[in-house]
């Protein structure tokens, strides 16, 4: 089959890899109908290089229909049209049970110290083959699926892989006060999408990205921009009475723009042997910590910071005068997609208020990949959210 992978750092290509094959009793094997590229598949596009080894297959965000299942695959059937969950959870164990499907037990990668299993996305998250291909295998598909209807576009439900349950818990993470107010930083697809959910709660929104283009999608749908830069926590001031808003959410993670000498160190990391890499990467400060620390500036006294943007390396310093002086709440972690999904489902409708139909901003040929994250990697050419066709 014909799969996206990497082959060094800012290098992935189209390439022929086996198929997959059932392996476990609680496997499928889906043919992928589509397939996106993440903010966080970025991450391993340059930062977390030494954790990836060429050949790796990525992509942990895709759909399609089941070919094959094992045979202790639950209710799962082949002909079945499922979105599968970025993360890999059994649905049974100790985590599983208190709805941290990103921590189940029967999947940690507990030979690197990290939570569940995540499709494509290093040997921190166990090597699994991701979805930027035109087959996938699932481990524990009995839980590991979410069923939609035949007949909507993949569009409909696509994004319930990610985006949409990591967006919806952002916003739950917030704890946006009825008729409060929120500032999104960082309008990437996360971003975009946290933004418009916190929007059709009734919350105020402030979005804040560099980019032109980025801001210009948010707008429509009621979310008041601000571009970024050193006064931006001034300027969020100036229009909430002079307190910042009620909440923040950090959708841009350890690759903020803003901070030289990380982005420095970050570099040098993936340019490290792995195994000299891999300790710089999680155990020396190298995180851009510009996002995280405007959060700290322009949440209000009281309020606060939901973390979704990925950070992979030690936070050094991080502020903690201001945080305890100003009673600051964190929240943060992957999305725990099947929480979130009962909640989101409805919204999924004719009407779509959340406008999931248009949300991609390139549509592509799985053998355009290669373009793609370099595009989007630079956000050049409007590249927002890219949705790959094998």
């Amino acid at each position: 089959m014909r799969a996206v992978t990497w082959q060094g750092r800012r290098d992935v290509r189209v390439e022929t890899v086996p198929d997959p094959r059932i392996e476990d009793p609680t496997d499928a094997v889906i043919k992928v109908s589509s397939t996106n590229i993440c903010g966080s598949d970025l991450h391993l596009y340059e930062v977390l290089t030494p954790f990836m080894t060429a050949g790796d297959v990525l992509g942990h965000e895709a759909m399609g229909t089941v070919e094959e299942v094992g045979s202790d695959a639950g209710d799962l059937h082949v002909g079945d049209r499922v979105v599968i969950p970025f993360q890999v959870s059994c649905g049974r164990c100790y985590m599983c049970d208190r709805s941290l499907y990103t921590q189940c037990e029967t999947t940690q990668v507990r030979e690197q110290g990290t939570g569940a299993a995540l499709f494509g996305y290093s040997s921190l998250y166990g090597s699994l083959p991701g979805g930027q291909a035109e087959y996938l295998r699932v481990p524990q598909a009995q839980f590991t699926h979410i069923k939609v209807p035949d007949g909507p576009p993949d569009s409909r439900f696509g994004y319930l892989s990610d985006v949409l349950p990591t967006a919806w818990q952002a916003v739950e993470y917030a704890d946006v006060p009825d008729g409060g107010s929120v500032a999104v930083l960082g309008l990437g697809p996360i971003g975009d999408m946290a933004a418009r959910i916190a929007k059709l709660r009734g919350h105020r929104v402030i979005g804040v990205d560099p980019v032109p283009e980025r801001r210009a999608r948010a707008a429509p749908h009621g979310v008041e921009t601000l571009p970024s830069g050193d006064d931006v926590a001034s300027a969020v001031r100036d229009v909430t009475a002079g307190r910042g808003t009620d909440s923040v959410i950090d959708a841009v993670g350890m690759e903020a723009h803003g901070s030289p000498i990380a982005q420095a160190m970050q570099r040098a990391a993936g340019v490290l042997p792995d195994s000299v890499g891999r300790k710089v990467t999680t155990a020396a400060g190298v995180d851009r910590l510009a996002a995280l620390l405007t959060a700290f500036d322009v949440v209000r006294r009281g309020g606060t910071v939901s973390v979704s943007g990925v950070y992979g390396g030690m936070v050094d310093p991080l502020p903690m005068f201001t945080v305890f002086d100003k009673q600051i709440q964190i929240r943060t972690g992957q999305a725990n997609v099947k929480r979130w999904t009962d909640a989101i489902m409805p919204l999924l409708t004719d009407a779509d208020p959340l406008g999931v139909d248009a949300f991609a901003s390139h549509e592509l040929p799985l053998a355009d990949a290669p373009d793609a994250y370099a595009k989007f990697q630079s956000k050049s050419d409007g590249y927002v959210k890219v949705v790959l066709r094998p």
